[in-house]
């Protein structure tokens, strides 16, 4: 069932800078040299390709360019740029998952790029990155640099994860408690391993993002409600500036 309910302001809270400190590389070169982009590994434990489930609508939810797992309490927000809808936040108490599929290149993955790049964007804007191999694969564990309601410097603690698969690549940024508490981040990396990714046949730029649809039966949050509730913070993390669009979805 889709239905409206606040929004968590300690999750909103994360990552609210992420995006900013991504978009501050897109499109430069990195004093860094590349690192090879090797083709994409095994992912026995997901997350899918649309041709490797028989029922991707079971126990998700059809965004059209990816399936999402639906989760009991969980809140599904959907982001755009532009007029497209190009991610999706998953929000679980305090904590919270974005989603945001791109295409890739047919033989090789891109997320040893793209970690290179979110890690020179925070270096950049003074924050402080770690690489670790976590439960999904190599992420990269990031303090991004945020300016505080009182008017301070802090930071905020992120997870950017990432898995190619075929002729795509799958990116999650963690925030909230998720982020640095173990034990708050397992039902998040799950909904990352459970997603199915439907790239089409069409043909596209890697890196494009996927384009994502509203699910037929979603309720919208009222356009006034909306931007009062979008001033403070974003979900995003993502390559190009991305706003927070309507919010859809409770499940019990």
């Amino acid at each position: 069932m889709f239905g409206r309910r606040k929004k968590s302001g300690a999750a909103e809270d994360a990552a609210g800078e992420a995006e900013q400190v991504v978009d501050a590389v897109e499109g430069e070169d990195a004093a860094e040299p590349r690192r090879v982009n090797l083709p994409p590994a095994p992912r026995p434990d997901g997350p899918w390709d649309i041709s490797e489930v028989a029922k991707p609508d079971e126990g998700r939810v059809d965004l059209g360019g990816i399936f999402v797992p639906g989760v009991e309490g969980m809140e599904l927000r959907v982001e755009v740029a532009g007029d497209a809808i190009v991610a999706a936040t998953v929000v679980l108490r305090d904590s919270a998952v974005q989603l945001q599929a791109f295409a890739a290149p047919k033989n090789e993955g891109i997320w040893g790029e793209v970690r290179d790049e979110i890690a020179t964007g925070i270096i950049q804007q003074g924050g402080a990155i770690d690489e670790v191999e976590g439960p999904l694969g190599w992420e990269l564990r990031a303090q991004v640099p945020v300016q505080l309601p009182d008017g301070n410097r802090g930071v905020q603690l992120v997870r950017f994860v990432g898995v190619d698969g075929p002729r795509w690549f799958l990116r999650g940024v963690i925030s909230g408690q998720g982020a640095v508490q173990p034990e708050a981040a397992g039902l998040l990396e799950q909904i990352v391993r459970d997603t199915v990714v439907v790239r089409g046949d069409g043909p596209m730029a890697p890196r494009d993002p996927i384009v994502l649809k509203l699910p037929n039966d979603a309720q919208m949050v009222p356009d006034g409600v909306q931007q009062e509730e979008q001033e403070g913070s974003r979900f995003s993390g993502g390559m190009g500036q991305l706003q927070r669009g309507p919010e859809i979805s409770e499940i019990r």
